[in-house]
């Protein structure tokens, strides 16, 4: 073969191979370019999930849509909030360790937040012992009554498999429900959480302030939207409520069976 075929032959061959080694390159370029974008997709999708578990999700998107939180505030006219807390708390404080005294809460919260779902209530905050939730917003609910109080009995239920190392024996709550008009939405641009604003939410707490342990304490707005051929209702009476003056309360001591249930109509909607 003349020389300058050979010469012609071997520049081809090694174009060819330069190509190769670029496309090769460019290849890996591509799948390092695709891996990247999908660990990319997997942390946006994680850290949108850690959003909704602090934030409603119909307001979470919002929010990462670019509206301002104050667009966010919306009137609920029919809620039903609850708060619990720990009956003797600060005695079993004395008592702990401050890890044990965080494990105990946690344990008692896991077995809280693993019902909220199944309520159809919101986790609104923990505050130390203190516990809240509501039904009826973010999402309006007409069943928010009943369904509060459902998750009220479950909770009752729950503590028990809760144990006070100090004793040996399962803590015990304190549960106050009332029903009415709020005010919610994300406030701050730091840590936003939603909130609950109005009366409603002061009088919840003082039913639960007041209230008695594994007992559930209720006003006479919640009890009257209950269906009571489905609830056992016990009217406490008259209590001088703090801040509120005298209110009529009552207990939910529990559900009636089914074949004792009978029909009766539904019970007016809070106004």
């Amino acid at each position: 073969m003349h020389d300058s075929s050979r010469d012609l032959l071997l520049a081809g061959t090694q174009q060819s191979a330069e190509l190769k080694l670029a496309l090769d390159q460019e290849q890996q370029k591509s799948q390092i370019l695709e891996d990247s974008m999908m660990r990319l997709d997997q942390e946006r999708h994680r850290a949108a999930e850690l959003l909704y578990q602090m934030i409603p999700r119909q307001i979470a998107d919002q929010l990462r849509n670019g509206v301002p939180a104050e667009d966010t505030w919306q009137v609920f006219a029919a809620v039903s909030i609850l708060f619990s807390d720990m009956y003797q708390f600060v005695n079993i404080c004395e008592r702990l360790t401050p890890l044990e005294v965080v494990s105990l809460l946690n344990a008692m919260y896991v077995s809280f937040d693993s019902r909220t779902e199944e309520h159809n209530v919101y986790k609104v905050e923990t505050v130390n012992d203190s516990y809240m939730i509501v039904a009826g917003a973010p999402v309006p609910d007409d069943q928010h009554c009943s369904h509060i109080c459902d998750m009220a009995l479950d909770m009752l239920e729950e503590v028990k498999t809760v144990m006070n190392p100090s004793t040996g024996r399962h803590i015990e709550i304190r549960i106050g429900v009332h029903s009415g008009t709020i005010v919610g939405g994300v406030v701050g641009i730091r840590t936003p959480r939603f909130c609950l604003f109005g009366d409603p939410v002061n009088t919840a707490s003082r039913m639960q302030s007041s209230g008695e342990p594994m007992k559930i304490h209720v006003s006479q707005q919640t009890a009257e939207n209950l269906d009571r051929s489905v609830y056992v209702i016990e009217k406490r009476g008259p209590m001088e409520i703090k801040g509120k003056g005298t209110m009529m309360t009552y207990w939910i001591l529990g559900k009636k069976a089914a074949a004792n249930r009978k029909s009766s109509p539904t019970p007016p909607k809070i106004r």
